[in-house]
């Protein structure tokens, strides 16, 4: 997903190959999987279409409140084909993916599906948090980090507003059950 000034540019291009190459746009796919996701229990994140690909490439990432499992991978990828084949598209190879644990956190949705996890947030002033989630409350979301000489668990509440970027952390060992249990889970999932 692009973040960059050459958005604009990348898109017309895009969907100029797409015109050329006879493959849907990014938002056709959106309209087309949209209502099929969401029955499912689905929200799609992004699509894209990659038509210089040999052969062309439409991925689509989706997610849900529950998580994305392989069996949800085969009943959307199933889905999303039938839908597609409907357009008479050229050939192309189909894609459907979870987000990843390297995209940055950008909506409350993304911070309530991430509750427990382990993450970085860079704040508006450039100083950085690491902690555990733990729920969105209004405006805000709850972060559990330590603090302190002894290295104490203390809970934040740090506005929305207030964080320029945030990203999942990778974790090797489980997490301290004091810590899951003031993020505001039982200690058992996660």
């Amino acid at each position: 997903m692009p973040q960059t000034g050459s958005v604009t540019i990348q898109h017309e291009e895009l969907a100029v190959a797409e015109r050329s190459t006879g493959l849907p746009s990014q938002g056709q796919v959106i309209e087309l999987l949209e209502a099929a996701f969401a029955r499912a229990g689905f929200d799609i994140e992004d699509v894209a279409i990659d038509p210089a690909a040999r052969p062309p490439r439409i991925t689509v990432v989706t997610d849900s409140d529950s998580g994305l499992d392989l069996d949800a991978i085969a009943e959307l990828s199933k889905t999303a084909s039938g839908l597609l084949d409907e357009l008479d598209t050229p050939a192309y190879v189909l894609e459907v993916t979870s987000p990843g644990v390297d995209r940055p956190l950008t909506t409350p949705t993304h911070y309530r599906r991430a509750h427990g996890r382990k993450v970085e947030l860079t704040l508006s002033d450039g100083s950085t948090l690491t902690g555990r989630l733990g729920p969105v409350a209004g405006e805000a979301v709850r972060l559990v980090v330590r603090e302190g000489a002894r290295s104490q668990y203390t809970v934040r509440d740090v506005a929305l507003e207030s964080i320029a970027k945030a990203v999942v952390q990778v974790e090797f060992s489980p997490p301290n059950p004091r810590e899951l249990e003031l993020a505001g889970q039982s200690g058992k999932e996660g």
